[in-house]
């Protein structure tokens, strides 16, 4: 069993529709190490984080300009489960998820 530490960003600013930053893929175990939040505007957001369908912050706010650390811990993904983030606001949330792979 391989294990192989890997980051996902964001392709572009996350904004109100639902994107998926992160999907295990087929045969693969995960843990989720990071997930960091960066709000890119001048305004204050409310960020959501879901995990396998589950939420791990929900409406947090974030102010002007700052970074928010949305994990507390470690969590455990199976095969197919995602991570999926939205905003209140369009284009303002930069994402860069941290995980180690397990194959």
């Amino acid at each position: 069993m391989a294990n192989t530490f890997k980051r996902y960003p964001s392709s572009a600013s996350v904004g109100t529709t639902a994107e998926t930053i992160y999907t295990v893929a087929a045969d693969t175990t995960s843990v989720l190490i990071g997930v960091n939040l960066a709000n890119v505007t001048t305004a204050q957001i409310k960020v959501d984080v879901q995990a396998a369908g589950v939420y791990l912050v929900k409406g947090v706010p974030i102010p002007a300009n700052a970074s928010l650390s949305a994990l507390d811990g470690k969590i455990i993904l199976e095969a197919a489960d995602t991570v999926v983030v939205t905003s209140n606001t369009a284009d303002s949330c930069d994402v860069l998820l941290s995980v180690l792979e397990q194959t």
